[in-house]
């Protein structure tokens, strides 16, 4: 009998047909561990399961739109009840920005609150619900170091990481009186089809292999905020601890994102 590797035992991850969704799912593979996964793209989502599977995990596999609520508590209810989750990781997101016309559309405004937002809450609510009830589990947050301070290239992707951080951050102390844990996850600059488009130098650009692991290991220890690189971090944090009237210069020199 394959032995039971520690850590959860069963997670879920939304979005994870690439980037650091698909790198967690391949970093938690292993005899032992349920791996239920979500995302919009059925060929790639197919390969991550595929390699999840080589590795010896169970993994159930479902193409969803993390915006539609009623699918997104169903299929949370379904995987819980096959199998209790251990960790739930609200993961799925969208990027874009003034790509260089200095100004972002309404309706591209809307579609990124719209994902990052609601998306994480229809994620996150399901989760809370079971895993309140059993006083067990973990929830974890995608934001970003573009939470820490809002960007001219990015307005609303800055935005909605903000909002997904301090609703997180507001979330752990709310939830652990039930033995609920949540963290929040800041990455820099990581290797993905949502960093592959931009034009500009990307500081401390790391591998999603990499950026798995550090994630893992935070959520190992209930970390309340997993940022990373550090030295990206310290910046986002000094930028967003300055008064704007000092910053703003700077920050209007920087490339736009496309």
């Amino acid at each position: 009998m394959a032995k039971r590797v520690s850590g959860p035992a069963h997670l879920s991850i939304t979005g994870a047909s690439s980037g650091i969704g698909a790198a967690l799912a391949r970093e938690y593979a292993a005899p032992g561990v349920r791996l239920s996964l979500a995302g919009r793209d059925r060929e790639r989502l197919a390969d991550v399961a595929r390699d999840c599977l080589s590795k010896g995990a169970q993994v159930d596999t479902a193409s969803l739109d993390v915006l539609d609520e009623a699918a997104m508590a169903d299929w949370t209810r379904a995987r819980d009840s096959a199998h209790p989750l251990d960790l739930v990781i609200a993961n799925a997101g969208i990027s874009a920005g003034t790509g260089g016309s200095g100004e972002e559309g309404p309706d591209q405004a809307r579609r990124i609150q719209a994902v990052n937002v609601e998306g994480v809450m229809n994620t996150v609510f399901p989760a809370i619900e079971l895993l309140r009830a059993r006083g067990a589990g973990q929830i974890a947050l995608m934001s970003s170091l573009a939470s820490f301070r809002g960007f001219p290239g990015a307005p609303a992707y800055c935005a909605s990481k903000a909002m997904v951080r301090v609703w997180g951050e507001s979330l752990r102390g709310h939830l652990a009186p039930s033995g609920v844990g949540v963290s929040v996850i800041c990455p820099g600059y990581v290797e993905s089809p949502m960093t592959a488009v931009n034009t500009f130098p990307m500081p401390f650009l790391m591998s999603a292999e990499k950026a798995a692991r550090i994630i893992r290991r935070g959520l190992s220890r209930n970390r309340a905020r997993i940022a990373f690189p550090f030295p990206t971090y310290l910046a986002a944090w000094l930028l967003g601890s300055l008064s704007p009237g000092l910053t703003d210069p700077l920050l209007r020199r920087l490339p736009e994102k496309s």
